[in-house]
This record gives C-alpha cells, structure tokens and sequence, in this order.
C-alpha cells in the first residue's frame, strides 16, 4: 500500500483509488452526477473532472468480436489504443477450451454473447463468412464484416491490423448516439468500403 505526505495530510493511494472506481461504477450504472457527487460526498463538479480527465472517446458503443485469429494479442491491443467498448477475440487454441466445456455451457455462454452484442450499435466481426452473415441475421442489424476465410475455419488467421485500423478510426470519427442512423452509419459504411469490408444488410 502507497501512501503519499502531503504537509500534515497522509493520503492513501489505494483508499484514493477505490473511492474512484465506486465514482465510475455508480455513474456506469446509470447514476446523476448529482447523485454520486451526494452518495460519495464530494461536488458535482469534481466528478465532471474525472470523467473529463480519464475521457478517451465519446461516440457509438462499438463491439468487436473475432476468431479464430492469429495475432490475437495484437488485435486487442488494437481495440483498447481505439478505447473500443467490448472485445471478445481469441485464437484457435483459446476456442478449443471453449468447445470443450459441456453443451450446455457453451449453449449459455452463446446466449450470453448474443444478448451482450444487441446492446452494441456498431458491431465489428472478424469470422468464417457463413459466420458473419449468420450474426447479422441473428441481430438483427448491419455488421462490419472481416472474413476470414470459408467455414469451417479450424486454423488461426491473421487480422489485418491496418485494415481492421481504417474501420476502427471511420467509425470513431463520428460521434453520435446510435451507429445505424445519420452521421454514424454514412461513415461506419465509408470506412468498411474502403477497406473493403462491408458485408450489406440482407433488407438492404
């Protein structure tokens, strides 16, 4: 535990940082600042600070989902440099594991992933491309698709990190609540045809 003095003051830095995940976690949940700022005793303007000064982007809440990949590790590093909101990306060896687990617990664990994604207004797919238009109809919604290759796929692939970049910094660059519509949806498609990635709505 680290404590810091500052004149007459001992400061923890563990106690600091707890306090300050509560903050986050209270204002994730869907609470005012106004509310944390009374629940945690502090002004409302201090928790406009902390959002203001751990800020990495504001936009679309973007999913990326893909297997099996290769450079898994470098995919992830990727979407967390591009502050990308969920992240599920595994090579062939990590999918096994999964597979092996009994029926039941991979049926709940899809389920689980699916709801997950419906929350998502862009989702970024990097699959078999049987596997890609099977999410979209399962969603319900456009996805930007990175094929991988024909299903089945029992071997791990190599993302294109400069392709998969392109996508990730056309869709960020529009801010806006929901991906589907204006702004957010014109540039999503703009940045997945230049990399040659978008995979159309089957109502399109």
């Amino acid at each position: 535990m680290r404590f810091f003095r500052i004149g007459e003051k001992v400061v923890s830095q563990e106690k600091l940082f707890d306090s300050l995940v509560e903050i986050l976690t209270d204002r994730e949940a869907g609470a005012t600042q106004e509310e944390v700022a009374r629940s945690h005793g502090v002004q409302r303007s201090f928790i406009s600070f902390l959002e203001s000064l751990g800020e990495v982007r504001r936009g679309a809440r973007i999913a990326l989902v893909g297997f099996p990949v290769a450079n898994a590790e470098e995919v992830r590093a990727l979407a967390a440099e591009h502050g990308v909101d969920f992240v599920l990306v595994f090579n062939q060896a990590e999918r096994e594991d999964i597979e092996g687990a009994s029926g039941g617990e991979v049926f709940n664990r899809l389920l689980e992933t699916l709801a997950t994604l419906r929350d998502y207004d862009v989702i970024i797919l990097a699959a078999s491309d049987w596997r890609i238009e099977l999410i979209e109809r399962i969603l319900g919604k456009e996805v930007v698709g990175i094929p991988l290759g024909h299903t089945p796929l029992r071997a791990d692939v190599t993302v294109d990190l400069a392709e998969l970049e392109q996508i990730l910094t056309g869709v960020l660059s529009a801010r806006g609540p929901r991906a589907r519509t204006g702004r957010v949806s014109a540039a999503l498609r703009g940045a997945a045809e230049r990399a040659g990635r978008w995979t159309p709505s089957k109502r399109s």
